[in-house]
């Protein structure tokens, strides 16, 4: 079967999420039509936009001319509310090495080690886009999750900073959530489902 939609990421983890999430919205959509970047060798695009809708823009756009592929993108990130919305667009690399997971974490934690509840707030805000390989057609939304920063991790599941933010409805962090909860409700799982019907038009499904 031959692929229709190429995920411009390589983390497992993402890839994992928007595959299910894509799958849902598109009942029409055999999960073997969404490949990941790695699978065509598509080029790593730097992150330099100033805005998660610029970043999402970007890797969408190349990874499309690059493979010849409908390319979904998306960038994410975690905004605290008593660091004026950082970590923001540097949220994957803020202790200085990207993609260190648990780094982060503890600078984060660390950071905000003197600050206590109620002025933990922090959300999940994710840009979510898709560009065909002409570059003519390209479309993106948004989604948010709200929470409260924990002190200490808690979960396994999830990746990134859900094991330090906290859902008041759940009483749980997003790391806590079973993989099907966490989807239905996370800012990716409202910013691709927001997106798959715009995708769906173009992909005549």
């Amino acid at each position: 079967m031959e692929p229709l939609i190429v995920l411009a990421s390589n983390n497992a983890g993402k890839l994992r999420e928007l595959r299910a999430i894509l799958t849902e919205a598109i009942p029409t959509l055999d999960p073997a039509q969404i490949i990941d970047a790695a699978t065509v060798n598509a080029p790593d695009v730097v992150e330099d936009g100033v805005t998660f809708e610029a970043n999402a823009l970007k890797k969408a756009t190349l990874t499309a001319q690059a493979t010849g592929l409908i390319a979904v993108a998306d960038d994410s990130g975690l905004t605290v509310d008593v660091m004026h919305g950082a970590p923001g667009i540097f949220s994957a690399r803020w202790a200085g090495t990207h993609g260190d997971d648990q780094a982060n974490l503890d600078l984060l934690l660390a950071q905000l080690s003197d600050i206590d509840h109620p002025h933990r707030g922090a959300a999940f805000v994710c840009a979510a886009a898709f560009v065909t390989p002409d570059g003519q057609t390209r479309h993106v939304e948004f989604g948010q999750l709200a929470g409260d920063l924990t002190f200490e991790p808690r979960g396994t599941n999830g990746f990134g900073y859900d094991p330090i933010v906290e859902l008041a409805e759940y009483g749980q962090t997003c790391a806590e959530l079973d993989p099907e909860t966490k989807n239905a409700i996370s800012h990716r799982g409202k910013a691709f489902r927001a997106l798959a019907p715009h995708l769906a038009g173009v992909l005549g499904k």
